[in-house]
């Protein structure tokens, strides 16, 4: 047990190595606090000489992650070059190039935790030439630090690998706005930096961007609370670090099994050894297995483990690896997949995807490459290049054979079936590699795209690619207008747009506004988001596109009731804030913005209808809040949560903004 104790010490942070001499039992319970701990992947990214890497190595270092043999080689460097301070950068800088030039070329991957968590981190370069690297060391991270350096302020690199973090879903930025101490340390500095980056940011659809204003040589805001910024008040890097939640960034719907290898070490044990790549499933379930179509249930659920006891497990969940038993005897290989009969993954030989090219040898679209997906392999070509991005200005050129680190929206062609998710849905399963089969080396990665074929067309209201607008039509006016309605009645017409998660509560206020309004003599008329699509919307799904056309189509008819002077009650979740921005849009000043900020735990506990449920195991495909987005209004009228207000409270709210 010594010589176990001993080596798993090696796993520890360095300040639990340097203390004192530990028994047996205290390091038992150190290593079982470390496996509850969770783990935080991030990476750093940012124009040069911005301060990444010195970030990095204060971070490493004012949070005692660094060995004393690896500060006293750093110190005698320092010394060698008559210099008092040690440069933090080499933490991470590795390699000597790096170190002659003082730049970051290859990706620096270390590892550390601290009590609160376990961290692996990789400190990508800032060079252009290097844009593959960036995006290796990005692409399963959870969140990405944006360096900026305060003198500097918002460049086309720092846009460029923001563009990149985005495009490889990383779901949160923290902008770190550095060499604070050359500037003073000015809040206007900091201020200035952060309203330019937040107005480019806001195109790039990041799920959360945090700011925090540092001096990585200083360690100003790094570990510790700077005293040179007293206006600043929110929370140091390693706070943020320890604290940020991304448990929810795992898809835990969509069940995806890739198996990797089949284990038969008996004839009365035949298990499928992989890694849970999304999703969860419990001893007992059914499963579906593609590309055969062939259904069974899971008979056990095997984990490997010292204690005997926790190698068979009741369920589990991504990214847990583990050995599935079926009970019946299945032709199952490497690269099939197991999946619910109810929810199962998109199975394609023709696919869209945003590619950046890896290789030094441009693409050859005449021959054929290997895409390496989950655990499957087929021979692949790349059959056209819709369009190259120009990283720096986010603008689309002429689509034409990518070059090294460039990017472009390409389709490409399987011999074999996959079994795929989109990106922005499934980064597990919404990613694959190409391979040169001829050297082997990996030229390319891939997000995989879900579009539909009408967003090819510029209006983006079209629900068909044959829609077109008729240029011999003209809008006719009548001579009984709006406002004359508006004084025959008594009163003007608004509509008010009640927006928030399914349970929030929308159609309870809906309806008892609707009654409200109408016993004090106001024309209105309620707009469910359910009822619309049992007439108007019937021919519209769940697509992104549908969506937004399903909220114009809301706003067109809420705008004809209030023409007529009637008020209108919108009831739809309307779950993306460029829709609803589209629908104030077309409504106009008499648009008021509802959101029923009540909370996704309490919403589900209500689940009125049962449909959270039929989400969580995945028989609901794209639903809001569990396996699709919810942008939560940033200005609206009114925010109103149903779990601490009655409804008369809530309404009494509601009046009291439209009386004004």
């Amino acid at each position: 047990m010594a010589t176990q104790s001993s080596a798993a010490l090696k796993l520890l942070s360095p300040n639990l190595v340097e203390q004192a001499r530990l028994s047996d039992q205290e390091v038992r319970d150190i290593l079982a606090q470390n496996e509850k701990s969770t783990l935080l992947r991030f990476s750093t990214a940012g124009s040069v000489d911005d301060g990444k890497s010195t970030l990095i190595g204060r971070l490493l270092h004012d949070s005692k992650n660094v060995y004393d043999d690896h500060i006293a080689a750093l110190e005698k460097k320092a010394k060698n070059k008559g210099t008092e301070d040690i440069d933090l950068s080499l933490l991470t800088d590795g390699l000597k190039a790096e170190q002659e030039q003082g730049i970051t070329i290859d990706v620096a991957y270390r590892y550390f935790s601290t009590p609160k968590r376990r961290f692996i981190l990789a400190d990508t370069p800032g060079h252009e030439q290097y844009t593959r690297n960036m995006a290796t060391g990005a692409s399963n991270a959870d969140l990405t630090i944006i360096l900026i350096d305060a003198r500097k302020g918002v460049l086309t690199q720092t846009k460029r690998h923001s563009f990149i973090a985005s495009l490889l879903g990383v779901p949160r930025l923290l902008v770190a706005i550095n060499k604070m101490d050359l500037m003073a340390y000015s809040e206007k500095v900091f201020d200035s930096i952060r309203e330019d980056y937040t107005k480019f940011a806001s195109r790039l659809g990041i799920k959360e961007i945090r700011f925090i204003p540092v001096s990585a040589l200083k360690g100003d805001n790094i570990v510790n609370k700077s005293d040179s910024m007293p206006w600043y008040s929110g929370e140091t890097i390693m706070e943020y670090l320890e604290s940020v939640y991304v448990a929810g960034d795992f898809n835990q719907v969509d069940f995806r099994f890739p198996v990797q290898y089949v284990i038969r070490p008996n004839q009365n044990y035949r298990g499928y050894a992989g890694q849970i790549r999304s999703g969860q499933i419990k001893v007992g379930e059914e499963v579906l297995v593609l590309p055969s179509q062939r259904r069974s249930k899971v008979r056990s659920i095997d984990y490997l483990d010292v204690d005997p006891n926790k190698c068979q497990l009741g369920e589990a969940g991504a990214p847990q690896s583990v050995a599935i038993s079926l009970e019946d005897e299945i032709d199952i290989s490497r690269g099939d997949m197991l999946v619910r009969p109810q929810n199962v993954p998109q199975v394609k030989q023709e696919l869209e995807a945003m590619l950046v090219w890896m290789s030094e040898t441009p693409m050859n679209p005449s021959r054929s490459y290997i895409l390496i997906h989950t655990s499957r392999e087929t021979k692949c070509y790349i059959d056209s290049v819709s369009y190259r991005t120009d990283v720096n200005t986010l603008s689309r050129e002429e689509g034409r054979p990518l070059s090294l680190n460039e990017i472009g929206r390409v389709t490409i062609s399987t011999k074999a079936p996959i079994f795929v998710d989109s990106y922005n849905k499934n980064r597990a399963t919404g990613n694959f590699i190409l391979v040169d089969d001829e050297s082997f080396l990996t030229v390319g990665g891939g997000m995989i795209i879900d579009r539909q074929p009408q967003e090819l067309f510029h209006d983006s209201t079209a629900t068909s690619p044959k829609m077109t607008k008729s240029k011999d039509i003209h809008l006719e006016s009548g001579s009984v207008d709006r406002t004359k309605r508006e004084v025959s009645f008594g009163h003007k017409s608004v509509t008010l747009w009640c927006t928030g998660l399914s349970g929030s509560g929308k159609s309870t206020i809906a309806k008892a506004l609707e009654e409200r309004l109408f016993a004090d003599g106001r024309p209105v008329y309620r707009l469910d988001g359910d009822n619309l699509r049992f007439g108007l919307n019937r021919n519209l799904g769940f697509s992104k596109e549908d969506r937004r056309e399903n909220i114009r189509r809301a706003a067109e008819v809420a705008k004809l009731f209030n023409d007529a002077g009637i008020s209108v009650i919108c009831s739809l979740i309307s779950p993306m804030r460029e829709d609803r921005q589209r629908a104030r849009e077309v409504i106009g000043d008499s648009f008021f913005e509802i959101y029923l900020s009540t909370p996704l735990a309490e919403c589900e506990k209500r689940d009125p209808h049962g449909l959270y449920k039929k989400a969580r195991t995945g028989e609901i495909k794209e639903f809001t809040g569990i396996s699709a987005p919810y942008e939560a209004p940033e200005s609206p009228e009114l925010e109103i949560d149903t779990a601490k207000l009655s409804v008369e409270q809530c309404l009494d709210k509601v009046l009291k903004i439209i009386s004004k």
